[in-house]
């Protein structure tokens, strides 16, 4: 009888244990509360009565508003995948020439997930080339492209704002890699080969794995500065295709030194190092070396060169 007891005694307090942690999980989940009055704005630059959907750079200034939302979620229709807006506002420049309407949905997100969406078309005119950049990519069919990684400082990071006032946005002011670095030997055996085509220019990471820094591994829950396979990054292979777009970048608008084009990879593409982004702002380009400029986040931008000819340590 005193086993059963204390038995009975120990289930009953498991139990109490186990109610007051559900109780607490709902209370600190709060409630769930589903954003309204979703809106989508925009405004595309350079309209004119000549040029009715815009000036030709294809650029969108959108403004999403809700109440309750946290968040705001945008697919702009062009399979260039989702951008995240915190505050709703988002300049995006559609990069396929001539006149496109693109049908742009935003999800507005609320607290535990919940969502209102919303659809709005857009016809916007795009007129901007690259093509000294695309024949330098492709050396005028297809071309592999390969870390540079003999050479100092073919990885870096710097700020991405310009708290200093000393154009250190512009550059790898931070950090930069040094020359076979061995903590980070898995990435080097990465090859890109850009494609030439009919309908313009395709992309493809043949080998190799993907990189993932220590300042957006914690993002997705990985460990970070060490690569990883496509369980954590689903869309390393594959074909994907390149736009250009004139680069509205603040170290592009700043420096002497940028080219002016933003190379935007499709379907989440990346050039082996990931942070969530397949934007790319091209520094300099030419037959045998690419230098890039990745924005991570507000705090975190990365640098990157890549060579034609496949370095020999």
């Amino acid at each position: 009888m005193k086993k059963i007891n204390i038995y009975t005694i120990m289930t009953f307090a498991v139990l109490l244990f186990a109610f007051a942690a559900c109780d607490k999980d709902e209370h600190e989940l709060g409630e769930l509360t589903t954003p309204s009055g979703l809106n989508l704005s925009y405004e595309i630059v350079g309209v004119s009565d000549d040029f009715p959907y815009g000036d030709g750079s294809g650029e969108v200034i959108f403004t999403a508003t809700a109440s309750n939302a946290i968040t705001f979620n945008f697919d702009f229709g062009d399979g260039r995948g989702i951008q995240i807006a915190p505050d709703g506002i988002i300049s995006y420049p559609f990069a396929t020439n001539g006149v496109n309407i693109y049908n742009v949905t935003v999800t507005a997100v609320g607290t535990g997930g919940t969502t209102s969406t919303k659809i709005e078309s857009v016809e916007v005119y795009s007129s901007f080339e690259d093509p000294d950049a695309l024949e330098f990519l492709t050396g005028g069919s297809s071309k592999t492209w390969y870390w540079a990684s003999d050479q100092p400082g073919h990885a870096g990071m710097g700020p991405t704002s310009d708290d200093y006032g000393n154009l250190e946005f512009t550059w790898a002011a931070w950090w930069q890699i040094g020359a076979w670095d061995t903590d980070k030997a898995c990435m080097y055996d990465a090859e890109f080969v850009f494609t030439k085509t009919e309908n313009g220019l395709n992309f493809e990471q043949t080998a190799g794995p993907a990189f993932i820094p220590g300042t957006y591994a914690g993002d997705i829950g990985v460990d970070g500065d060490i690569c990883h396979n496509t369980d954590v990054v689903p869309d390393l292979y594959g074909v994907k295709t390149v736009t250009f777009s004139p680069s509205s970048s603040n170290a592009s608008l700043a420096a002497d030194n940028y080219r002016g084009t933003t190379m935007t990879l499709s379907d989440n593409g990346c050039m082996c190092w990931w942070v969530g982004r397949s934007e790319y702002d091209i520094i300099d380009i030419t037959e045998t070396t690419l230098t890039v400029r990745i924005y991570e986040d507000e705090t975190n931008t990365w640098y990157h060169t890549f060579v034609s000819e496949k370095p020999v340590q």
